[in-house]
């Protein structure tokens, strides 16, 4: 059976509205900044009902850095099927994408609060690894490109990361200019 088209019951259409919730109330404050009752307001749900659906906070927290990984591999995935349907390199045509995701305050936020939170937390850590680590996958396999070339296309991904989050693109300086022109 297609997962898509399938029908959720009660319980997982609750806890998919719950992540997708959480996605947007983290991206805010935090994983420490945020308390639970506030996602669960923003889902609709009572905060006892959010924990029958993620026994602790730090489960939950887990489950929308998760997603944010798998909306980043779904960018990648689309933008690679793109570009070899038209010959283009796939390498430029995920950055490209890249950048698309971080239009979206969002997912710039949750990528950002994820790392934070990774320092001091063992569950959330494992879980910003783990998304990593099918983005590294799936952009080597997709690529063909060198581990030196995927190194330097995510030391790009991180460095697009901090001047987003600063709005460097809003400022006319040479540092600035320098740091978001294109490689090459």
């Amino acid at each position: 059976m297609n997962p898509s088209s399938r029908t959720l019951s009660t319980a997982e259409a609750r806890r998919e509205t719950l992540v997708e919730s959480a996605v947007h109330v983290f991206a805010e404050r935090g994983f420490h900044g945020t308390p639970t009752a506030e996602v669960a307001k923003a889902a609709g749900i009572s905060q006892a009902y959010l924990f029958r659906l993620f026994p602790t906070k730090t489960e939950l927290y887990v489950a929308a850095v998760a997603r944010c990984f798998e909306r980043t591999l779904g960018a990648f995935k689309a933008a690679a099927a793109d570009a070899k349907a038209s010959g283009r390199e796939v390498l430029p045509a995920l950055g490209e994408a890249y950048a698309g995701l971080l239009a979206d305050r969002d997912a710039l936020l949750g990528q950002l609060q994820a790392h934070a939170a990774a320092v001091n937390d063992p569950a959330v850590r494992d879980a910003v690894r783990r998304g990593f680590a099918r983005l590294y996958e799936f952009v080597a396999q997709a690529s063909l490109a060198s581990d030196e070339e995927v190194q330097e296309w995510f030391a790009r991904g991180m460095l697009l990361n901090v001047l987003v989050a600063m709005d460097a693109p809003s400022i006319d300086e040479p540092w600035a200019r320098a740091l978001l022109a294109p490689p090459g």
